[in-house]
């Protein structure tokens, strides 16, 4: 019996004929459009996948783009950043994070610079990892400073079971997960966007269920396809929003359904409502405040929370970003990178000026990467 490959998991998903194929089924579809598409994928992964494999060039003339907040990189204000580098300096702390966060710049460093000179900042693979880190430092804060929309909340919230379960005294949580839904509101609500359809990221809806989208749908009366991110996923998804549109549906339909359901994984929502709740306000940078869209712990584990406890700390005021950096516009749907003056000048992948270039999710990033420069 032939031993199964990782490639064989997605090869089929990334077949050029069968991607060749939907794109003709789009063109013949697309035809019957009663005015052009602007499709929102609202996860940066998605923004990789059209631009890696040159989906955009498949596809006619009346169905564009629009690239979405949907990166937990990009949306984080530089005020945030500042906290985990004030973090970071306190006296016998070894402050973790996930990767990307470490080269995003805060007001005046990045958490990359603070660790070059001597503080101990550490990326983890896995948030689990600060369980072996906090065993092997007793006598230091081990904070987590943890980033993320609902698919990897409920890590932290596994983390948080975990040190409860096994009494660990020495690891503080800095929240900052963040929400699909109420982002999209806002970016909709102003009704400056273009959007008229949107590719509802499926990592996300894993978690939470398609139905997060559907009070969205309904308010907009916009067509919603939760897509997988391989080329044939997003491609799928793209017909079928067409296909939405000239039939005049708006609905929530699951075009990953290998992984997606209604509903979601019910046991993970569960453990995020045990140790989280909504905060009233969180900034999303360039977006500015958006009520409800973010997670902190609740008041019973305040004990945990490094916001509270090392508050006095913490940077209060906010901060601007970048004068010529148009993150904030690109992340409400209003700019595309290459509108941008600084793009793949002055900000690079190398030396970024705002948080789209830092991450591998950001829509500056992958235009840089895949966009022919």
């Amino acid at each position: 019996m032939k031993q199964l490959q990782l490639k064989d998991l997605y090869h089929a998903f990334r077949d050029p004929k069968t991607i060749k194929s939907l794109a003709l089924l789009i063109e013949k579809e697309a035809k019957k459009l009663s005015e052009p598409l602007h499709i929102m994928e609202v996860c940066g992964g998605h923004t990789h996948t059209i631009m890696k494999y040159g989906l955009k060039q498949l596809l006619p003339k009346n169905i564009t783009f629009i690239h979405g907040p949907g990166c937990p990189v990009c949306i984080m204000p530089k005020d945030r950043i500042d906290h985990a580098i004030a973090l970071a300096n306190m006296e016998d702390t070894i402050l973790c994070t996930l990767g990307d966060m470490i080269r995003v710049p805060g007001s005046k460093s990045t958490l990359a610079k603070e660790r070059a000179k001597g503080r101990d900042i550490r990326p983890l693979y896995t948030p689990m990892d600060i369980i072996k880190i906090a065993k092997e430092n007793s006598d230091k804060k081990v904070i987590f400073f943890a980033i993320g929309f609902e698919t990897t909340t409920p890590m932290t919230a596994a983390v948080i079971k975990r040190v409860l379960d096994e009494c660990i005294q020495n690891i503080y949580f800095h929240i900052n997960h963040v929400l699909v839904p109420p982002a999209v509101k806002a970016i909709m609500d102003p009704g400056k966007a273009k959007i008229n359809a949107f590719i509802g990221p499926s990592h996300v809806s894993v978690i939470s269920g398609a139905k997060i989208y559907e009070p969205l749908a309904q308010t907009y009366q916009t067509p919603i396809v939760v897509s997988g991110f391989e080329p044939v996923d997003v491609m799928e998804g793209i017909l079928m929003l067409i296909q939405q549109k000239n039939e005049g549906r708006c609905e929530v339909e699951i075009a990953y359904k290998r992984s997606v359901t209604r509903e979601g994984n019910l046991k993970a929502q569960q453990m995020i409502d045990t140790y989280m709740e909504p905060r009233a306000h969180f900034t999303w940078r360039g977006i500015g405040d958006i009520p409800n869209s973010a997670l902190r712990l609740k008041e019973e584990y305040a004990y945990l929370d490094a916001e509270k406890i090392f508050s006095d700390i913490l940077p209060k005021a906010p901060v601007q970003d970048h004068k010529l950096c148009i993150c904030g516009t690109i992340l409400q749907g209003l700019a595309n990178p290459q509108d941008c003056s600084v793009f793949g000048t002055s900000c690079t992948p190398n030396s970024p000026l705002g948080s789209c270039m830092v991450s591998d999710e950001g829509a500056c990033n992958a235009y840089y990467r895949y966009g022919g420069l």
